[in-house]
């Protein structure tokens, strides 16, 4: 998917390093509004879980968007007792808002959140996260949907689960099984991009994110997860399902209207040998034809149906050039889109003014049919008029691909289509570079690492008394190793 306006692509996805293990590879983030009663287990079986499993440095950070009860302070005695946890307060409410926050400021390469209750099984937080970590994939979640999932939940929320996944399916093609389950991943790197085009900062912030991250041609990977439902929880039913079909047309909406600049987020191919330029082939070529094909093929009917219509009040000739130039402006603007890939209004104005020339070249050839068969016979039959007209609009649809190409959209940039832009590949460990992104109404704060440690408010502060890093090599010396703490000082 392109606009007018691409400004590069993301790196090629490489696996993380494992030597340099003292760096936190994974920020689990447990989103919280008024949870002082299950915050503290929830922490401390997640960091026995983590301590004992996961085989890289980590960190868990406890984003508190505006809690009112004793969550903060539950959460400041958490990050002052266990130094791989850290505490965010947000004064508005809403779990997407709190998500982009902390994910925006984290430095970890890889990005996690789960909710508090713990509901899924914490075994597979290491099958959710290893694809981020092995270059595989971009994004990764938790399924309760899947068939080798195992599901504990009363029939009402089993049928709005379902019933909301069969209207993302049917509305937004939507191709992954579960979109709300509170247990997922994203690589750094694609969060950095992908995250100021998300709008919503509630429970809908998870569909948007997959939805765009989807039509980008981005890589979710699907874990089964067994997943218990909590009695206990708060969500309101209703509403947060009102507030997801608004978010469902508004995102939906944007798609159609191809306002949303999801070329940005292209991710080039590995060392798939299938992506290996040839030599002599131009690039694009196969589905630049079949998109064409589908496209003229439509366009055909379009145009004899328009032109039965147009032949009932007038004569041959009128009919055949009132079909043709109306069906030429929906076939440059169906072109344009999905065949050569171009989105947005930039230029749509040009490219329909060069359709119109092609138009004329293909009218003058039909035209020019029928002037030779009402030369060569008299008064034709409709079918026959009908007969020389297709296979007069075959040799222009040929021809028309041809300027198609060559001319309104010519290919310059190795995709096909669209106006020319330079991409410089990105040296190795530096992001690409793109144009500046949308600014979001919530204002993202700077990382942890790059605040004054003094100046940061207490339930702020990430990590206890030090900085994670001086944290571990002050334990542990200077070489960096995992977080496994088993020293009798550090029992907790």
């Amino acid at each position: 998917m392109r606009t007018d306006s691409s400004p590069g692509t993301l790196p090629a996805r490489e696996h993380l390093p494992a030597t340099d293990a003292g760096t936190p590879v994974l920020d689990v983030v447990i989103p919280v509004h008024n949870e002082e009663k299950d915050l503290q287990p929830c922490v401390r079986r997640l960091h026995e879980h983590l301590t004992r499993t996961f085989p890289y440095a980590f960190r868990i950070t406890i984003a508190d968007n505006a809690s009112t009860d004793r969550t903060p302070l539950v959460a400041a005695r958490l990050a002052a007792q266990i130094p791989e946890v850290g505490t965010f307060r947000l004064e508005q409410k809403g779990r997407g808002r709190a998500l982009r926050t902390v994910w925006s400021a984290s430095r970890a390469p890889v990005l996690a959140y789960m909710d508090v209750d713990l509901s899924t099984d914490l075994n597979a937080l290491l099958p959710l996260v290893a694809p981020l970590i092995s270059g595989h994939s971009d994004l990764a979640i938790g399924s309760r949907l899947a068939r080798d999932s195992r599901v504990v939940r009363g029939p009402k929320r089993e049928f709005i689960s379902r019933a909301y996944n069969l209207i993302l399916r049917g509305s937004l093609q939507a191709r992954f099984s579960d979109a709300q389950c509170g247990f997922k991943a994203i690589r750094r790197e694609v969060a950095q991009v992908l995250l100021p085009l998300v709008e919503d900062t509630g429970w809908f912030f998870d569909t948007e994110m997959l939805v765009l991250a989807e039509r980008a041609g981005l890589r979710i990977h699907e874990v089964p997860v067994d997943w218990v439902d909590d009695p206990d929880s708060t969500v309101h039913i209703v509403r947060t399902a009102t507030d997801d079909l608004r978010g469902v047309w508004r995102v939906g909406r944007a798609l159609a209207t191809g306002s949303l600049p999801l070329d940005r987020l292209a991710r080039p191919f590995g060392d798939d040998p299938r992506d290996r330029e040839l030599p002599d082939v131009p690039k694009g070529l196969a589905r630049q034809l079949v998109g064409f094909c589908v496209v003229g093929g439509l366009s055909t009917l379009f145009y004899l149906a328009l032109y039965s219509v147009f032949r009932q009040f007038s004569g041959s000739q009128t009919a055949n050039a009132l079909a043709l130039l109306v069906s030429a402006v929906a076939n440059t603007a169906a072109n344009r889109r999905l065949t050569f890939g171009v989105r947005g209004r930039g230029g749509a104005v040009r490219h329909q003014a060069q359709g119109l020339v092609v138009f004329g070249i293909g009218l003058a050839l039909t035209s020019g049919s029928l002037a030779a068969l009402s030369a060569a016979t008299g008064s034709p039959a409709h079918s026959t008029e009908l007969g020389v007209l297709i296979a007069a609009n075959l040799a222009a649809t040929v021809l028309r691909f041809l300027l198609f190409r060559a001319w309104v959209f010519p290919d310059r940039d190795g995709y096909g289509g669209g106006p020319a832009h330079t991409v410089t590949p990105p040296a190795h460990g530096t992001p690409a570079p793109s144009a500046p992104l949308p600014q979001h109404r919530v204002p993202t704060p700077q990382p942890y690492e790059q605040q004054p440690y003094e100046q940061q408010p207490y339930e702020q502060q990430p990590y206890g008394r030090q900085p994670y890093e001086q944290q571990v090599h002050s334990r542990q010396g200077h070489e960096p190793v995992r977080p496994h703490h088993n020293d009798p000082g550090d029992a907790r």
